[in-house]
């Protein structure tokens, strides 16, 4: 059982920190023995008894004077600490130590250590250079930068609380984010912007895709950026976009069903706009006009009954839903209308979001979101690839968004060749294959077609996700496997190594993989133990 100690203002980040790191802990109390104490206050409390303390604090506390703990540096937000050979950026205050310390946790630029570690008869105390609740609320919150999107720093966070522990001798027993039977979870989603070309007649968008056809087409293929086959593919759809809008020729952007027959029987989500020829607004007045879209959601009633016969999730691609809650019930109940469908989930058109409007979508009824992400590039906004209920909702589950198509290979934004992108999200899906989680993958509608034709590296995408063990679904539904875990719970604070007595209480989770139980025994490696669809 862990103790955790720290200020009342930070009390719901620790809750759902713990929701993420799954594993038996407790507010502090002092008449009760803890193997592990993690403190993050200038607290006193009695650790005679704990085989591990733990106190963060990117400040000088009381605590270091009382026990002599040299530090080499004023507090400073921004620095880069490196552990087993990751980066963990920090946000907040951060301090280091005197002398060669511990390996354990360095700081990237001056190489000294951000972690003092000492043996008393007691046990082990170790003392960290920063506020481990404050980071988690940042993250959570503000998210990170462009800069360090490349790392998963929550997930990074929990995994050297759990390193420490272990390595402290102390056995720790967790529900790891990964379902039984596979490595970790892939959500194939779908932003439906433009169905149709044919609705775009002498428009920016029609001149748009006309322009990176024929030019764009032609540049990128001399960049090795394209083959040569799709440069003809989309001179070719240049030449019959006359013919498309007088109705002679088939239009080539309105199929994108033809996901369902590329992904062989996977499922995967659908974020459908809910009103034409609305720009929605900015949180300053309106929004640019072409963000207004030609179609609304009724419009393309035929492919989507099919996509909704094959099994697969619509969604509401929100306007105004993330600003205002009377727009975000209105837009709701459209997607609700026209699927008949209860929950819905949210992915907010351009990515428009604010701090409070996780609390707005949960309150006009959302299911989740997954709009937490970059436009510009791909990697993790909130740190981590986990599903988390954002601080100020009741309900409402956030799952992040990490690789979108148009980051990947617009100009402008990464402008990848396909080798190099293959290399970035690779990392990411390393990265799932250590930690757990659940990639989210944006590939928009027209992102098969002309001009952009990113159909070959989607198919390359999906065998790999294969490959590497991912159980491959629906947003819905791995949102729906979060909540399972969610609602597992611990009984007395630890199990029996060989019986767990974790207790859930799982409803409606028919269909979806079980949990898993692991141990980690200091020593030896985790084990696992399956314990289905109720933790028992």
């Amino acid at each position: 059982m862990i103790g955790i100690i720290a200020n009342p203002t930070e009390h719901s980040v620790v809750r759902e920190f713990f929701e993420l790191f799954k594993t038996p802990w407790e507010f502090y109390r002092s008449d009760r023995k803890y193997e592990v104490i993690v403190c993050a206050a200038d607290a006193d409390f009695e650790r005679d008894t704990a085989k591990l303390t733990l106190i963060y604090s990117g400040q000088r506390l009381t605590f270091d004077s009382k026990e002599s703990i040299e530090i080499t540096s004023q507090p400073r937000n921004n620095r880069v600490l490196s552990h087993n050979g990751r980066q963990i950026p920090i946000y907040g205050d951060c301090i280091t130590f005197q002398g060669e310390g511990s390996s354990v946790l360095r700081d990237e630029e001056s190489r000294l250590p951000a972690i003092d570690l000492g043996r008393t008869a007691d046990g082990i105390v170790g003392r960290i250079g920063y506020n481990l609740f404050a980071e988690v609320r940042t993250l959570l919150t503000t998210g990170q930068p462009v800069a360090n999107a490349a790392m998963p720093a929550l997930d990074l966070h929990i995994a050297l609380l759990r390193d420490l522990i272990v390595a402290a001798g102390v056995p720790l027993v967790e529900i790891p984010p990964v379902p039984d039977g596979y490595r970790f979870i892939a959500c194939l989603t779908h932003d439906v912007d433009h169905p149709s070309i044919r609705l775009h007649r002498l428009d920016h968008t029609m001149f748009g895709f006309l322009y990176r056809a024929v030019f764009g087409s032609l540049l990128d293929t001399v960049q090795g950026r394209m083959p040569f086959r799709n440069l003809l593919r989309n001179w070719a759809a240049a030449v019959k976009l006359p013919f498309v809008h007088m109705g002679i020729a088939n239009d080539f952007w309105l199929e994108f069903d033809r996901y369902a027959k590329l992904e062989k029987g996977l499922r995967s989500s659908f974020f459908l706009i809910p009103f034409k020829d609305r720009p929605g607004q900015t949180a300053k007045g309106s929004a640019p006009s072409q963000r207004a879209s030609r179609y609304g959601a009724q419009e393309i009633t035929e492919p989507i009954r099919a996509l909704i016969s094959a099994g697969c999730e619509i969604g509401l691609h929100g306007i105004d839903a993330w600003l205002d809650d009377s727009k975000a019930r209105e837009e709701l109940g459209e997607i609700r209308r026209f699927t008949g469908a209860r929950d819905i989930g949210v992915r907010m058109h351009w990515l428009y979001f604010g701090e409070q409007s996780q609390g707005i979508l949960d309150k006009a009824g959302a299911d989740y979101d997954s709009t937490v992400g970059f436009n510009e590039t791909v990697g993790y906004r909130a740190g981590t690839a986990q599903v988390y209920k954002p601080l100020e909702a009741v309900r409402l589950l956030e799952l992040p968004l990490h690789v979108m198509d148009t980051a990947l290979f617009y100009p402008g934004h990464m402008h990848l060749k396909p080798q190099e992108a293959r290399k970035r999200v690779g990392v990411i899906i390393d990265n799932a294959v250590h930690f757990g989680g659940a990639v989210t993958v944006n590939w928009h509608d027209r992102s098969i077609a002309p001009e952009r034709l990113w159909g070959d590296f989607y198919l390359q995408l999906l065998d790999e996700l294969k490959e590497r063990g991912a159980w491959i679904t629906t947003a819905a539904e791995a949102v729906a496997w979060f909540r399972k875990r969610r609602s597992a719970t611990f009984e007395n604070g630890g199990l029996e190594t060989n019986a767990p007595n974790g207790k859930g209480a799982v409803d409606s989770d028919a269909g979806l993989p079980g949990l898993r139980l692991r141990v980690h025994s200091p020593g030896t490696s985790h084990q696992d133990t399956v314990v289905g669809a109720v933790v028992a």
